[in-house]
């Protein structure tokens, strides 16, 4: 939504953002190429405005590196400029991430990229003649991924036009991005599933207030935490709609949880509810934990089964068939005394229960492994100490803080 606030010649205004990481590099990005951002109501909303001309030979470089998001600048930025270049897109450490997906799609809108240079810059031109051409698009997804679906829909969003987008990933954030662009004036028919059709427009001026919708993969993070310390924990505002297949899954494990009625979002989109994750003594599940596209098993709520399945009875398969390297990071858990074996890059064996030791790690280079470790370190008697925590601040808000909340016993390292 920070990439797609491009699209806007108005003021838009975010609410509820998180201030992680992730947000405030991209917000670096777009402050060097002259958009004004600004946080307001305690530091909680960001008011977005772009101006008329971005200066692009003036982006902050090191901050676009340090994310993977700067690739979703491609579909804003087709609409603008007849050539541009952007860096090698950065982020979480998970083996090779191609962006052919993404220049694939994005050939229908007259962009080329020439990425052979090997000066750390995609270099980027624009055939203005395909994007004034008005014949319907039609772009087939060869990766059902969310960043591909997203930069697609945005670059539809200002084809005056119908593009149908066949493959979309009909994931979380995808569904956000649809809500944002519709408050824009953009027409998304088919949000939730895998086919997506944009009536877009010729022009977005409008000021608009856009509530982001609650985090599922955050919400799993506690719902980990509660199980593997055997606590009770009650999470407010969890997003249902996300979380079923991996509720079901922790049912199977024997976890005990409560659900209250579902209620909706601010977006007055989102299907929330309050979950209460009761004790419980788990048991492996009876089959391989793998994940799939929605609405299966999140790939980023996969790394928390693994710390799960080492408080439970018995052996559970983890298969992680789309990153090469995740499946390596469980063996971070060995040092904490988890019985780990590593079939090759995407399976592995959890063997549990656990007997927890503490341990002295420094963080693996990608979110969800990093905060995997620490939860498993909340269930280690004795002081553990985990080092390089950027990872886990490039997606989550005060999350030692709120753990505390919860009677976690977390304290920053001084003069180390």
């Amino acid at each position: 939504m920070l990439c797609a606030a491009l699209l806007n010649e108005g003021r838009t205004i975010l609410h509820r953002v998180a201030r992680i990481e992730e947000v405030y590099r991209i917000v670096e990005v777009l402050e060097s190429i002259g958009v004004k951002c600004r946080w307001q109501n305690r530091h909680r909303d960001l008011e977005i405005i772009s101006p008329r001309e971005l200066k692009l030979d003036e982006m902050n470089i090191e901050a676009a590196r340090r994310t993977r998001s700067i690739i979703m600048f491609l579909g804003p930025l087709l609409h603008r400029f007849k050539n541009f270049k952007i860096p090698y897109a950065g982020g979480c450490s998970l083996g090779i991430r191609t962006i052919e997906p993404h220049l694939k799609a994005l050939e229908s809108f007259g962009l080329k990229v020439d990425a052979s240079t090997c000066s750390g810059f995609y270099d980027i031109n624009v055939d203005q003649s395909l994007l004034k051409n008005k014949e319907n698009r039609y772009i087939v997804l060869t990766e059902r991924g969310d960043t591909v679906t997203e930069n697609v829909l945005m670059a539809a969003a200002l084809f005056p036009g119908k593009t149908t987008i066949v493959g979309a990933s009909p994931n979380y954030m995808v569904q956000d991005v649809c809500f944002f662009l519709e408050k824009l004036g953009v027409k998304i028919s088919g949000v939730g599933t895998t086919t997506l059709t944009v009536h877009g427009l010729k022009k977005i001026n409008t000021d608009i207030d856009y509530y982001v919708s609650e985090d599922p993969i955050e919400a799993m993070s506690f719902i980990a935490a509660a199980l593997v310390t055997n606590s009770e924990i009650k999470l407010l505002r969890a997003p249902i709609e996300f979380l079923e297949i991996e509720l079901e899954v922790l049912k199977s494990m024997n976890a005990k949880f409560e659900k209250s009625a579902e209620y909706l979002s601010y977006n007055n989109h989102t299907r929330l509810i309050d979950l209460t994750i009761k004790k419980s003594k788990l048991v492996a599940p009876v089959d391989k934990i793998h994940p799939m596209p929605f609405p299966g098993l999140n790939i980023d709520n996969l790394p928390f089964f693994s710390v799960i399945a080492a408080v439970a009875e018995g052996r559970t398969l983890i298969h992680d068939w789309v990153f090469e390297n995740r499946a390596v990071y469980t063996t971070e858990l060995a040092n904490l005394n988890v019985k780990v074996e590593l079939l090759d890059a995407h399976r592995v064996y959890i063997e549990g229960p656990t007997n927890w030791r503490p341990a002295e790690l420094v963080a693996p280079q990608a979110l969800r492994p990093a905060v995997v470790v620490l939860i498993g370190m909340l269930a280690a008697p004795g002081t553990s100490i985990l080092r390089n925590i950027y990872p886990i601040n490039r997606g989550y808000q005060d999350f030692a803080a709120r753990l505390r909340h919860l009677g976690a016993d977390i304290v920053p390292l001084t003069g180390v």
